[in-house]
């Protein structure tokens, strides 16, 4: 294969003339295990023990610190080989092999379980560049290379000493670790403003569809009404796999829609929820379609807004009314039974229905741009 001008071809693939292939022992003064054991009993709950990261504390190029653990000091000091330094890589080495992060300096001091601990010298190399290279698609296909065990794939501090690693000078290392971490930075704006913006449906959703908030220009006592009344469920059609004839008609079956026929049997619009397997969601449908025989269907809204009734039945919590240890199914007549409180007017149910909706507009904007923006940098890491 012809390598273009600038460019060699080398054992980690062709990468520019002025990058080195170096070993990942070579780069590093530690490289080491964490903890290997059970620490159970070194756990405890006071603030002045050691934190303890694990492996489900590492994400891609950052920590979730959801349960996170302490240990006693005295673990702690009988364990000095796993302490943590700021700039240390950790690397999870069994399991979700490889997603690795660097260690931040609110973690210094802190000690680990079963992860691979890498320490560069940071005089002439940088760490999050070699995080972010063994995050992305070339540097996973390296650690499956070097995988072992036959159920449980697991990684070795011998096989990672001797890892190949494309090396450029120092400084483009910064550089390209610099502009990576931006578009990290962005994602995490993104993932916390969603995270809020969910919350804030939420707490609308219970707001509006309970009464406790009236939207302007409305009043008057909400009625109490069985569910039957309002929204009766009917269990789908029959539809095998093998009958399925491809079309323009969605199939929604109790996770949503999976499939298009060339025929439908329901008139749009349509609220779908599980039958059996996926129990309380619940699923909005704006087309004719097919509800599969796993799925239960509104077979009339009874002059009730539709996407007000998709909103109420995601709000009850339908997973509630499932009976059955093996595969779940949800009981129509328990549902039925339920009572639940309504707007007196159609009016009111179309306002909830709107503001609920654009919330939902607003959110499907912002995973649009997350998801745009994780592909960005996907495409920045291949290049």
């Amino acid at each position: 294969m012809e390598v273009k001008p600038g460019y060699k071809q080398t054992e980690v693939g062709v990468i520019p003339e002025a990058w080195d292939v170096k070993t990942l022992g070579s780069l590093t003064n530690l490289l080491t295990n964490g903890f290997v054991g059970t620490a159970t009993s070194a756990y405890v709950e006071s603030d002045d023990g050691v934190t303890y990261v694990q492996g489900y504390n590492i994400q891609e190029n950052g920590f979730n610190f959801h349960g996170i653990k302490r240990v006693s000091k005295s673990f702690h000091l009988r364990n000095q080989k796993s302490c943590l330094q700021p700039g240390d890589l950790l690397t999870i080495q069994t399991g979700d092999i490889g997603v690795t992060a660097v260690v931040p300096p609110v973690l210094a001091g802190a000690n680990c379980h079963a992860l691979i601990i890498a320490r560069f010298d940071k005089r002439v190399s940088e760490p999050n560049y070699y995080c972010q290279y063994f995050n992305s698609e070339r540097g996973r296909v390296a650690f499956k290379a070097i995988e072992t065990g036959s159920t449980m794939k697991h990684l070795n501090c011998g096989d990672m000493k001797r890892l190949l690693l494309p090396s450029p000078p120092v400084g483009e290392q910064r550089a390209i670790a610099g502009a990576l971490s931006d578009v990290d930075a962005l994602l995490g704006a993104l993932d916390q403003l969603i995270a809020k913006k969910r919350d804030l449906k939420q707490a609308a959703m219970q707001q509006l569809l309970t009464g406790q908030t009236r939207l302007p220009g409305f009043h008057g006592e909400w009625q109490m009404k069985r569910l039957d009344k309002l929204a009766p469920l009917q269990r789908g059609f029959d539809l095998p796999t093998s009958q399925i004839k491809k079309g323009n008609y969605p199939v929604v079956y109790s996770n949503g829609v999976q499939n298009y026929h060339e025929k439908f049997m329901v008139k749009a619009p349509g609220v779908v929820t599980g039958r059996s397997g996926t129990i309380g969601n619940v699923h909005f449908v704006e087309q004719d379609y097919w509800p599969h025989n796993t799925a239960l269907w509104v077979t009339d809204f009874q002059d009730n807004n539709p996407k007000f009734v998709f909103y109420l039945l995601t709000s009850i919590g339908l997973e509630r009314f499932a009976t059955g240890s093996g595969v779940p199914t949800l009981n129509r007549n328990d549902v039925h039974e339920f009572r639940v409180s309504v707007p007196p007017a159609h009016a009111e149910q179309t306002a909830i229905a709107e503001v609920l909706t654009d919330m939902d507009a607003e959110l499907a904007g912002l995973e649009q741009r997350r998801a745009k923006t994780r592909a960005l940098k996907q495409g920045m890491m291949q290049e």
